[in-house]
This record gives structure tokens, C-alpha cells and sequence, in this order.
């Protein structure tokens, strides 16, 4: 399913008459999801990443194709249990590190089950 999409970025300031910037259609398939087979939605429960933008109740869009990098937001299976949290590596050390002051980072250790489900390209949120 396609969608209109203009041709200029919106002014969040002064409105600015739209229908004559109609450039093409977008369908949101091909601009959210880069690897089809590779990729899953998970719905997010808590507030432990509202510093990243991520809210309770939001969609995510996860790539499984993505190899995780230091800094990326990642879902994954901590002792089999679903989480997802900003992924950090410093030295020897990797952690996943929530966006909100209340929730402490948590050291990954050797003895831990650890497995990364893939990267998360999007967030959708519903305001309203």
C-alpha cells in the first residue's frame, strides 16, 4: 500500500500550503523495512528506553541481518529472557545500558545466556 508523500520537510513552525509539493508515492514497507526476511516487530513493555525515544507500547522494527554494533539499540535474550537496550562495549567489557536514569546497566558476564535477536531501526509511536 503506497501513500502520498511531499516533496519538501514540514515547517513545525508556519504553515505552508502542501498540495502543489506532491513528488511521489511512498510505500512504508519499502522506507521502514531494508531486509523483509530478516526483519520482526516486537511491541515494547516499559520505560527503561524513553530516554532513546522509546515508549511503552511502541512498535518496534527489528532487523536481524544488522550485525550489532557499540551503540546501536538491540532486542535480546538475557537468560531467555526479550529486552531491549543500548548495546556498549568498552575495553573487554559489554554491557546493555537502558536510556533511563532508573534502571541500572546490565554487565553481560561470562555465565550468562546472552543471545542479540537483531537491531532496531525504528520506533512507532502512537500520539494520540
Amino acid at each position: 500500500m503506497s501513500f502520498p508523500l511531499y516533496a519538501f520537510r514540514i515547517d513545525a513552525g508556519f504553515p505552508s500550503p502542501a498540495d502543489d509539493h506532491l513528488d511521489q508515492s511512498l510505500d512504508l514497507n519499502e522506507y521502514l523495512i531494508r531486509h523483509p526476511a530478516a526483519t520482526f516487530f516486537v511491541r515494547v513493555q516499559g520505560r527503561s528506553m524513553t530516554g532513546a525515544g522509546i515508549r511503552d507500547g511502541d512498535l518496534l522494527i527489528v532487523d536481524r541481518s544488522l550485525e550489532p554494533r557499540p551503540g546501536d539499540v538491540v532486542v535480546a535474550a538475557l537468560d531467555g529472557e526479550l529486552t531491549v537496550k543500548r548495546l556498549q562495549r568498552q575495553g573487554g567489557r559489554i554491557w546493555l545500558q537502558a536510556s533511563h536514569p532508573s534502571f541500572p546497566p546490565i554487565e553481560i558476564e561470562e555465565e550468562m545466556d546472552v543471545r542479540v535477536w537483531g537491531v532496531v531501526t525504528h520506533a512507532i509511536h502512537v500520539l494520540r
